[in-house]
């Protein structure tokens, strides 16, 4: 297990939201008074990779970039990314592409798509989203600012299907994420069941006690990621802490 960083863009800031209300009236968590590149720098000096820009809506292109170029090769972006766009970002320094709402369309899994993305980056730099949301005790994707379900379940076979086209999932648990309640406990267990590539959680962790929680449900076979709890984003949990409780566990 080892925890990735995130920086989390709106309006050009780096912000954390609770996600659910992007479409709604929206909840921040915390608006930085630091641009995108200072937390760029802040994860290069910690050699921390695998870490996720996210642009949350539009306007966020340059500040995206910025990040991308102050640590090239030690940052992914996801975020309105198509087989259109891929490329720019990549030239800017982007290690992978992160792909939700491209490839899931109005509910649907688009193959095609899917297959247009992978063309464009390869399998090896693309990571998919699962984002997903618990409805009649599954798991489903959901996109659109986390307000569609679609109807690709979040489950074993489908996983496995997926994996023949990335080399990452990066999963947000949409009904924690933002909130500081806690890990999803039983959507981390059946993900520890279900991948078999490196695949990142997000969603509720606040404490070193969550992530302990977290590296036994996994069995050590997820990345973790911590926004609005850190210090360096408004919260009380020690950014220093974190990536020193990683280091350990990596050792």
């Amino acid at each position: 297990m080892k925890f990735r960083p995130c920086i989390d863009l709106h309006d050009g800031k780096v912000k954390q939201i609770v996600g659910e209300t992007l479409n709604t009236e929206i909840i921040e968590n915390f608006v930085s008074k630091q641009d995108s590149a200072y937390y760029a720098e802040l994860f290069k000096k910690d050699a921390l990779t695998g870490g996720h820009v996210i642009m949350l809506g539009g306007g966020n292109e340059a500040a995206a970039a910025s990040a991308l170029s102050h640590y090239p090769g030690g940052l992914q972006i996801g975020g309105g990314i198509t087989a259109d766009n891929a490329a720019f970002y990549l030239e800017k320094g982007a290690s992978h592409i992160i792909v939700t709402s491209y490839i899931f369309k109005d509910g649907l899994l688009n193959e095609d798509h899917l297959a247009k993305i992978v063309a464009e980056v390869g399998k090896d730099r693309l990571v998919i989203d699962l984002s997903c949301k618990e409805k009649d005790g599954k798991w489903f994707v959901v996109t659109n600012q986390w307000k569609q379900f679609s109807d690709f379940e979040v489950n074993k076979e489908n996983i496995e299907f997926l994996e023949q086209y990335c080399s990452e999932f990066l999963v947000h648990a949409v009904d924690v994420e933002g909130k500081q309640r806690g890990i999803q406990q039983s959507l981390v267990s059946a993900l520890a069941d279900w991948v078999n590539i490196p695949t990142t959680y997000a969603g509720g962790a606040r404490s070193i006690a969550d992530m302990d929680q977290f590296d036994e449900l996994s069995n050590g076979k997820l990345d973790i990621t911590i926004g609005s709890a850190l210090d360096i984003f408004g919260g009380h949990l020690s950014y220093e802490e974190v990536v020193a409780y990683s280091k350990q566990k990596q050792m």
